[in-house]
């Protein structure tokens, strides 16, 4: 039994916390009415995030890409996160803007935003002009060249479903438990999340130009409660990704897709209890509209990626495979092979696909062109 609880307590996952800017990079300098700028604020709040999980989740090593007031290039933020063997990247900013009226939260995952030029992109990655020999070092990537900021959009597509699933639960929580105003989730050309072979999300925790936003982020208890909404909607997607995990029998590369769950309450994060899930009965009961729904209208398929952007189904797109499909969730487009009714042979379909080019690829159910998840449509053809 000793050795049971031993083995369970063994970290099975690994969270990189990036507190953005550092050294000779403050970061914004906010109202200016304070000697304290977004270096020092985003520090405070990430050692508190990585404190609360560290205190709370016995299944998670976090790795901090900095744990004090020091400079470390965007490069070597990726590189720390990607030695670590990191399957969750958490970078944490403050915003900044030339009205002081502007306000909220916003969690951004990599991507090209059209509607705001990507302001925030161009703030967070002109660190990069702070480096020695900047040039050489990022192969030619310029962070106020447009043409480098589209490039960047070409990485981490098989991890974007999984980055705005988390992006979703940390605005939902900023919103609903610290009473923040939410500015969605956006798509913007970050350097230091495209290179992250991750699922990973840049948090601005608001205005530091705003002085009552700046003020609320500069005190203890502000700081406190943003940290807290970060860890929990951290602890509810990875009881998500174990399920999930679970699900499609056994662990996969880092990013293993998720289906959406119920963020828990806001206590203190001091008082957070471990959350542990509770297995579905064996004999859970029968869905009352099974014996008139048709056959065909549940079934497994793989999902092969996701994009923010339509393209054609064509197998040219995705590499010679006919029969693909596509359906819309969350403002995103997801892209599908239908497998039939056999579970087993879905699973057998993903090991094959996984094996020739979609590393991200896992089982999900769709019924009538909806996506479920693989449980529901394992329950549902039952």
């Amino acid at each position: 039994m000793a050795q049971t609880d031993t083995l369970s307590k063994k970290p099975q996952h690994v969270l990189i916390l990036d507190a953005g800017h550092g050294g000779k990079d403050p970061g914004n300098l906010g109202t200016q009415r304070y000697a304290v700028n977004e270096k020092k604020v985003v520090l405070d709040v990430t050692l508190k995030v990585g404190q609360y999980v560290e205190e709370n989740l016995d299944n998670v090593k976090v790795v901090y890409t900095r744990r004090k007031d020091v400079f470390v290039p965007l490069q070597k933020r990726a590189e720390i996160a990607n030695e670590a063997g990191g399957d969750l990247f958490v970078s944490i900013h403050a915003d900044a803007f030339r009205s002081k009226q502007a306000h909220g939260t916003t969690s951004l995952v990599l991507g090209r935003n059209h509607q705001d030029e990507n302001r925030i992109a161009l703030q967070e990655n002109s660190a990069i002009l702070l480096e020695e020999d900047y040039e050489e070092k990022y192969q030619g990537f310029d962070p106020q060249d447009p043409q480098s900021m589209i490039a960047l959009t070409l990485y981490q597509d098989v991890y974007l479903d999984q980055s705005v699933r988390l992006a979703k639960r940390i605005q939902e929580q900023f919103e609903e438990r610290v009473q923040r105003r939410n500015r969605g989730i956006k798509q913007q050309p970050l350097y230091v999340t495209s290179r992250a072979a991750m699922p990973a999300v840049l948090v601005e925790l608001g205005f530091l130009t705003n002085p009552s936003e700046e003020d609320f982020l500069l005190s203890e208890k502000g700081q406190t409660y943003m940290a807290s909404a970060i860890y929990r909607a951290i602890k509810d997607y990875y009881a998500h990704q174990d399920s999930v995990l679970m699900e499609n029998e056994g662990p996969v590369r880092p990013g293993a897709a998720l289906d959406g769950s119920a963020t828990p309450s806001l206590k203190s994060a001091e008082e957070a209890p471990s959350q542990r899930r509770e297995t579905e009965p064996p004999q859970a009961p029968a869905d009352p509209e099974a014996a008139s729904r048709p056959k065909g209208a549940v079934q497994f398929a793989i999902q092969l990626t996701t994009s923010a952007s339509i393209k054609e189904t064509a197998p040219e797109n995705f590499k010679g495979l006919k029969g693909v499909k596509m359906l819309e969730e969350s403002g995103l487009f997801k892209y599908y092979l239908p497998v039939g009714t056999r579970y087993n042979q879905a699973q057998q379909r993903k090991k094959e696909l996984r094996a020739n080019g979609f590393p991200g690829a896992f089982v999900i159910g769709v019924r009538r062109g909806q996506k479920i998840s693989a449980a529901t449509a394992r329950r549902l053809l039952r």
